[in-house]
């Protein structure tokens, strides 16, 4: 085909959309084929070599490995985003097609005439009033716009008239619009190029973020508006499975990051999928100088890290994106064949960054490994899918969204949906799920806990690090008051936080809090420090009138909330003792607080009568 006004009737009813869907094949095969490949170098030959050889020559032949899943990984996204190209152009163009054929088809039933032009001839017909003669015939000249077009104000009254201009204007917006298209797809498809060598370099990835971008936008009608995106996670669920094993190959090469992200697409295809949108978005930020992206970047590369690393616990990456202050969602175990799932969110201070991807995934491997303890059928999930709030010490008066529930609130809706999916793709008929909540986080988990119907398939709720998750009563929190458990350790500050009615001179004993947790543990020492600080600064004036009350309604661990509160560590001594803020970030830690690591794990796995219980606070 020619672009703009040189495509011709007879080019655009002859052409062979079926050759342009047998070339999309070709290079899905390609596609498979780089993608194949791609899963043999990281499950099975990285995985062989890690675990059974050691030394310099095991590192090097380990590192050429993962170059060339690197390089198969490029070709897999670039030859999908090909073949997605080439059958959106084959639709898109068969659309122009059959408007053009059924108005020849037309025509020709009439008996017109279609010029090589794309004029329509028509004969002598009907009769004038007056001299009885036949009206003269004419040619009609196509206008794809008939609205916007200059007219001449001559309407011949031949009877055939009107209905040749109507199959001219047909005509010529199928041309138009045939153009429109060739000219739109050939400017995307010449960008879709690679680079000479064998290295896929940064470059280049942020050159493939760029491609996927626009065939994603100019495909949006051929894939994306089929994707449920606003139906339940059963519904996703039966979707994907109803779908041919191609259009499922073409969903993830083209829409990872939406089918990566969607809430009741099995755990494996999201792994996927979400592997493949980590080196885009990876590529995407390496070309960004700003210090935000520079942070993510850093956070993704880790991550990216740690799945290409492989071993046991298997990774899953259930989610992964650079909206807001980035989303990342992993487990260790896969949660669809798993019996007892847990999902932990964590709270102030996290985003997708270098810390998030050391410590916070740590967490949730420290629980996989002790709940398999007591059951191998485990799967942990850290979940990064909200805007947890920021607090820095350089602007700890500045950052008030720790103080609010917005954050929280938004993030309950995102968090039920989760848990809807995980609870809709595994594969046992009643499995457990532990819905755990650190910091702000339980703030979150609370909040989503308290929506209409509860977290769906949740069955205990773990709370530890508490500022109050805005509920009076652990009755209000669907599950059962035997099912809520609290865990606050007597020196972590946060889990004393005054109710908001009482706190005066909290200001500049958050700004000291902040300044010396900064210096004892960086920027989430900062935050956690302040609220030390504040609270220190709260206590000293003995101005709690109301002790069951803290930031965010009743304190979890008193008697008057009515949890079950399990055993933990006291801690370190909070900031004015120097002791820095480990307190509030010890739970999981089986190295530092085994007490309350173990007890996490036993719930976890339902082991309900070995967790080791606490007293309430009173009065």
């Amino acid at each position: 085909m020619r672009g703009g006004g040189g495509l011709t009737w007879a080019q655009l009813r002859d052409v062979r959309c079926a050759e342009l869907e047998g070339a999309a094949d070709g290079w899905g095969k390609a596609s498979n084929r780089a993608d194949a490949s791609r899963d043999r170098i990281d499950k099975q030959l990285l995985t062989g070599l890690t675990e059974t050889q050691e030394g310099e020559a095991a590192r090097a032949a380990a590192g050429r490995l993962r170059e060339l899943g690197r390089n198969f990984q490029y070709i897999y996204s670039e030859c999908g985003l090909v073949r997605t190209t080439l059958n959106s152009l084959a639709q898109d163009l068969r659309g122009s097609q059959r408007q053009l054929r059924e108005a020849l088809d037309e025509a020709a039933a009439l008996r017109l005439t279609v010029r090589t032009d794309g004029s329509v001839s028509y004969p002598d017909a009907g009769e004038d009033p007056l001299t009885k003669e036949k009206l003269r015939g004419g040619t009609a000249a196509g206008r794809a716009y008939p609205l916007t077009a200059p007219s001449s104000g001559f309407t011949s009254p031949n009877p055939l008239a009107a209905k040749a201009q109507d199959i001219a204007d047909r005509i010529a917006r199928a041309l138009s619009d045939a153009a429109e298209i060739d000219a739109r797809y050939t400017r995307t498809l010449r960008k879709l190029i690679a680079q000479d060598g064998l290295t896929v370099t940064d470059a280049m990835w942020t050159d493939a973020s760029a491609d996927a971008t626009a065939v994603r936008a100019l495909t949006a009608d051929y894939l994306r508006a089929a994707i449920p995106l606003d139906a339940t996670a059963g519904e996703r669920l039966a979707w994907w499975q109803g779908l041919a094993e191609e259009r499922r190959e073409e969903y993830l090469a083209v829409h990872p990051d939406t089918i990566g992200n969607l809430d009741g697409i099995p755990a494996a295809v999201r792994d996927a999928a979400n592997r493949d949108n980590l080196a885009l978005l990876m590529g995407k930020l390496a070309g960004a100088e700003d210090d935000g992206s520079r942070t993510m970047l850093a956070g993704l590369r880790s991550i990216d890290e740690q799945l290409r690393a492989g071993g046991h616990p298997p990774m899953f990456l259930l989610g992964i994106g650079d909206e807001g202050n980035g989303r990342a969602i992993v487990s260790y175990g896969n949660p669809d064949t798993a019996r007892n799932v847990s999902a932990y969110v964590p709270g102030l201070g996290t985003g997708l960054d270098e810390d998030f991807a050391e410590n916070d995934l740590k967490r949730a491997r420290d629980t996989l490994m002790g709940a398999a303890e007591y059951d191998s059928s485990t799967a942990s999930i850290v979940w990064l899918g909200y805007d947890a709030p920021q607090l820095s010490v350089d602007d700890i008066t500045g950052n008030t969204d720790v103080m609010f529930t917005d954050n929280a609130e938004a993030g309950a809706s995102a968090y039920g949906e989760f848990m809807s999916g995980i609870a809709a793709t595994n594969h046992h008929e009643n499995p457990h799920l532990t819905a755990v909540g650190h910091s702000y986080g339980s703030l979150t988990v609370g909040q989503a806990a308290q929506r209409d119907g509860g977290i769906p398939g949740v069955d205990d709720i773990v709370l530890v690090g508490s500022p109050g998750t805005g509920a009076d009563s652990a009755a209000d929190l669907g599950v059962g008051r035997g099912h809520v458990y609290v865990g606050a350790a007597e020196n972590d500050p946060v889990t004393r936080m005054p109710a908001k009615g009482e706190a005066q001179g909290m200001g500049m004993g958050a700004l000291g809090g902040a300044s010396v947790g900064a210096a004892l543990g960086g920027p989430v020492g900062a935050a956690v420090g302040g609220a030390g600080g504040a609270a220190v600064a709260y206590f000293a004036q003995d101005a709690q009138t109301e002790k069951s009350e803290i930031w965010f309604g009743t304190d979890p661990a008193h008697e008057d909330f009515g949890a079950r509160r399990f055993r933990v560590e006291d801690g370190p001594r909070p900031v004015l003792d120097m002791g820095g803020v480990t307190a509030h970030s010890n739970y999981f830690n089986p190295q530092k607080d085994v007490t309350s690591a173990d007890n996490i794990a036993r719930i976890v796995v339902g082991d309900y009568e070995d967790v080791q219980l606490d007293g309430h606070r009173r009065g």
